[in-house]
């Protein structure tokens, strides 16, 4: 029998405002007013998401750094209070068991966010590696509700509420602040390519939906003025994609190594030890088979995951995640092919429901960066 699909606090929201579907095993909307429109809202001024599904432990203890420097291979010991790390949790064959942002709240305390559809396995993983330290781990996904205000004007939107100078946080830190009558965690983060942060509000377990509402609502009517709009899934994973960001289970599994998916500069191998890492050494060594890349269609058409890419009749990989742009108008891709063939400008083939399309190999983001992404809000 079939376990019942979760729901997070906002569950009633989605269900009166939204379009309904099934991701990680959550009962959440795929989108309110359309995915195209909420998606242009947020590359063009502030959109809102419940994030509640994501994944959330807290490492604490006298232990909590070595366990954390054999979990991840970025370097731990050396991060701020209140600074976080994107990294991943890795098997010993250097596959990724998940990608993840990492907080360090205090000098031993540390908050782990990652995705929905593993956070009955990574808890599992982090807890069967702390057997013999000295820590105290704990799941608190249902206890904490998570939003996400991403967009040119997000931080216009939360300087209304707060009394903290929200701009002096700085991309991928974090600090308590408050937001009208709530004390949160925010950080400067997201999964859209744009500026904004990603909201925390502490001690409010699943039963306290009205809570979660208020707060919802708030940021909502702080918005107003901004043509702020609730975002779904549908544009999270079109949003994401336009940024070359990846998602997990797709672009990223326990087959597939950072070094193949391009995140070199992001493993220290200069650690002592993580889990992984003698793996990662010979692939490093022997140098990788296989590159993830960004693809555009030079025509008409939508690429879809599965579709194989060639090159003078060869296949050369295939697409992990595809869809069609709603800012660029066109159709976009990622996936893995032969090294060789990885570097931007190659020019290749999709094949889409048996015919080839001529597409191009790009560095992500696939928008102008000078135009759209965080980056340039630190241009102007």
């Amino acid at each position: 029998m079939e376990s019942p699909l979760k729901r997070t606090h906002l569950y009633n929201f989605h269900k009166m405002n939204g379009q309904l579907t099934e991701f990680a095993g959550f009962e959440h909307a795929l989108f309110y007013e359309g995915i195209a429109s909420e998606h242009l809202a947020v590359r063009n001024s502030v959109g809102v998401f419940d994030v509640t599904h994501m994944g959330r432990t807290v490492v604490e203890g006298e232990d909590s750094i070595s366990l954390l420097e054999k979990l991840i291979p970025r370097k731990v010991s050396i991060m701020s209070n209140l600074q976080g790390r994107y990294g991943f949790f890795l098997n010993k064959n250097g596959g990724i068991i998940d990608d993840l942002t990492l907080f360090r709240l205090e000098e031993k305390r540390f908050l782990i966010v990652y995705n929905a559809g593993n956070r009955e396995k990574d808890f599992r993983w982090i807890r069967d590696n702390s057997v013999g330290y000295n820590v105290k781990v704990t799941d608190v996904s249902d206890e904490v509700v998570m939003l996400a205000i991403q967009g040119p004007n997000a931080l216009k939107v939360l300087q209304k509420l707060s009394d903290k100078d929200l701009y002096k946080i700085k991309r991928y830190w974090c600090d308590w602040i408050r937001l009208g009558e709530f004390h949160v965690l925010a950080s400067r983060t997201g999964y859209t390519g744009e500026d904004g942060f990603e909201l925390y509000l502490w001690n409010t377990p699943l039963h306290m939906s009205e809570k979660a509402e208020k707060f919802f609502s708030m940021i909502l009517d702080a918005g107003r003025e901004y043509n702020i709009k609730p975002c779904g899934l549908g544009a999270r994973d079109t949003l994401r994609l336009e940024a070359g960001m990846c998602l997990y289970d797709h672009d990223l599994n326990e087959d597939i190594t950072p070094l193949e998916a391009g995140f070199d500069g992001l493993i220290d191998f200069d650690k002592p030890d993580f889990i992984g890492k003698s793996a990662l050494l010979e692939q490093r060594e022997k140098g990788v088979g296989r590159r993830r890349a960004c693809i555009k269609l030079l025509g008409r058409g939508v690429p879809r995951e599965g579709c194989e890419l060639y090159y003078n009749d060869k296949v050369i990989g295939k697409l992990t995640s595809g869809t069609y742009s709603p800012l660029l108008n066109i159709g976009i891709g990622m996936g893995y092919v032969l090294k060789e063939f990885s570097e931007a400008g190659t020019r290749l083939k999709v094949k889409i429901r048996e015919r080839l399309f001529d597409a191009e190999v790009v560095n992500p983001p696939f928008y102008d960066s000078s135009k759209y992404g965080y980056k340039r809000a630190y241009q102007q």
